[in-house]
Parts: structure tokens; C-alpha cells; sequence
């Protein structure tokens, strides 16, 4: 199969998943990688130009990349996962909204453009936690214990777009991330960013079946095939905290194997998208689908993987 990796330079020097696209060149099967933040692209003719299989983001909020896989999906290519799901996630407001007219135990969301309309919340809803709503790997999340600390931290959010704030949920300061790879779940915990003195050792858990069940759950309703959720175990149960796309697989045992199998499964045979009432569809690949060659001729003069190399 041929395939075209999507790799923001947050992410260029990162082992997910260049070593997932690593993995599957030993397969035999053929990888080009992108890097959409730092290169010139004719798009409204490369998209359409070749024949590759599926489209593989990783990708930062915000990034050139998911206007990349956008292109790519408008003219049919399959991506991974579906574009519309990614979008459905990346807004972290978008997200709760979602999450909770699905059912899903997401906390009550306040969305402002500017930090000082949070002074709006209820003093009671205090402690929040205020973060951007396009944030990613943790990027500006701070907890506000009360209204007062609110105009201390409040000026250092400015600028960061729209910011959502959500009530705190006492916790014991440990993390639990779980991921799905391709319908596996798998449990990890670490030290919380908000409680970093925990000094939790990142590890992989038992997953509890309630929390099973809900990220199941996650995956049905943004349509998601490989994802990872954030999740808290509160007083009055789990709360989904936060959902990501195509996320590190820390700890998942032999994660790049499975994250190789599970790209190869979906760009066979399409990837899941959420439809109304809870449903899933599947989006299969387009036989007469396009994809991207470099501008010059050469088909790895942009790409950081040929056949078979790194470089």
C-alpha cells in the first residue's frame, strides 16, 4: 500500500508515529511523510495528482496539516482518522458540547473569548480549570482556585483564542489515560499537570469497566478509531476530561506494531465516522482517489521517508 504521513514539526523528531511509518516500510509497504508547516505546496494540484491509499495525520491544533487532510478527504482519499471526527475533538468546546448531548460524563463548559468575561462564572462553580480551547500537549492549562487568582492568571491566557473553563473535579492528582487502538483499550496513569508534585510513575493499569465502557463510548460518538481520553475518577464517578486524536500510545504494549496494523486495516477497508443517533458509518477508500507528489517531479524531493529510508 502507499501511504502519505502528515507530520507537523511539533511532531517531526517524535517515535509516533514516524515509527509507525518506519514500521510499515519494513512491511514493504511504501510511506511518504509531509511536513506541512515547512513546505511549499501547489495543493489544489497535488492532492489530486497521485495514489495513495490513506492519510495519516499527526498533527497540532491549529496546524496546517488538518487543512492538508481536509483537501484530501474533499476529493474522497480516505484519512486517519476521518477528518470530520478529528475536527469534532480539536475544538475542545465543540468537543464538550458534543460529549454532553451524547451522554457522556464531560463537566459543564464555559467558553469566553477573552479571560476577563470568566469572572462571569459563578463563584460557586470555583475551582476551574481554564484552558484554550484549541490546546494541545497540556499548553496553558491552569487551575483558577478562586475568583481573586483569576485576575493573577487571567493575563497570561491572553492570546490564546477562545478559552474554556470547566469546574474542577477533586481527584487523588493521578491521570488516567486510556487508549484505543483499532477497538483495544488499554489504561495508563501519571502524575496530573495540575498536581505535579504527585510524582506518579507513568505505568500501565487495570482498566476499570466503567471507564471501559465510557471510552467505548468516546469512540462511538466522535467516530474515532485511534484515539486516546483523559479521565478522572471523581466522587460521583469517571469524568471525560479531555479527548486527542491520534495521541502518543504510551505504554500500550508493542504500540507501533499495533498502530502499523490498525493504519493498514483502516486505509483497507475505511475509517469510522459518527453519524446521528449514535451510529457509526464507514468511509471507504476511493479506488480513483489522489494524493500527493512533490512539486517538483521527484516524489520524495518534500518528503522526509522514500522507499524504505528515513532521511
Amino acid at each position: 500500500m502507499r501511504l502519505c504521513f502528515l507530520v507537523e514539526e511539533h511532531y517531526r523528531h517524535d517515535g509516533m508515529p514516524l515509527d509507525v511509518a518506519r514500521q510499515l516500510t519494513a512491511w514493504g509497504h511504501r510511506v511518504d511523510v509531509l511536513r506541512p508547516g515547512d513546505s511549499l505546496l501547489a495543493i489544489s494540484e497535488e492532492v489530486r495528482a497521485g495514489s495513495h491509499d490513506a492519510w495519516v495525520l499527526k498533527t497540532v491544533s491549529g496546524g496546517p496539516g488538518l487543512t492538508l487532510l481536509e483537501s484530501a478527504a474533499a476529493v474522497g482519499l480516505t484519512t486517519v482518522n476521518d477528518v470530520r471526527s478529528i475536527r469534532g475533538v480539536r475544538d475542545k468546546a465543540l468537543a464538550a458540547v458534543i460529549g454532553r448531548t451524547r451522554g457522556l460524563p464531560v463537566p459543564v463548559t464555559y467558553a469566553a473569548a477573552r479571560w476577563e468575561r470568566l469572572a462571569e462564572v459563578p463563584a460557586a462553580e470555583y475551582p476551574l480549570v481554564v484552558k484554550p480551547a484549541d490546546g494541545s500537549s497540556g499548553r496553558a492549562v491552569r487551575l483558577v482556585r478562586s475568583p481573586d487568582q483569576l485576575l493573577e492568571v487571567g493575563p497570561e491566557l491572553a492570546g490564546e483564542g477562545l478559552l474554556i473553563a470547566q469546574p474542577y473535579v477533586p481527584n487523588s492528582g493521578t491521570d488516567l489515560k486510556v487508549y484505543c487502538v483499532d477497538g483495544e483499550l488499554f489504561a495508563t496513569e501519571r502524575s496530573s499537570p495540575l498536581h505535579p508534585g504527585q510524582g506518579v510513575r507513568e505505568r500501565q493499569v487495570p482498566l476499570p469497566g466503567s471507564v471501559a465502557r465510557i471510552v467505548a463510548q468516546v469512540g462511538e460518538v466522535f467516530g474515532l478509531d485511534l484515539y486516546g481520553v483523559d479521565v478522572l475518577l471523581g466522587p460521583d464517578g469517571p469524568v471525560v476530561v479531555d479527548v486527542n486524536d491520534f495521541p502518543s500510545f504510551r505504554q500500550v504494549p508493542d504500540a507501533v506494531a499495533r498502530v502499523a496494523r490498525a493504519v493498514l486495516r483502516l486505509a483497507r477497508s475505511g475509517t469510522a465516522v459518527s453519524v446521528p443517533g449514535g451510529r457509526t458509518a464507514a468511509l471507504v477508500p476511493d479506488g480513483a482517489a489522489a494524493a500527493l507528489v512533490s512539486a517538483g517531479g521527484d516524489p520524495y524531493g518534500q518528503l522526509g521517508l522514500g522507499e524504505g529510508e528515513l532521511r
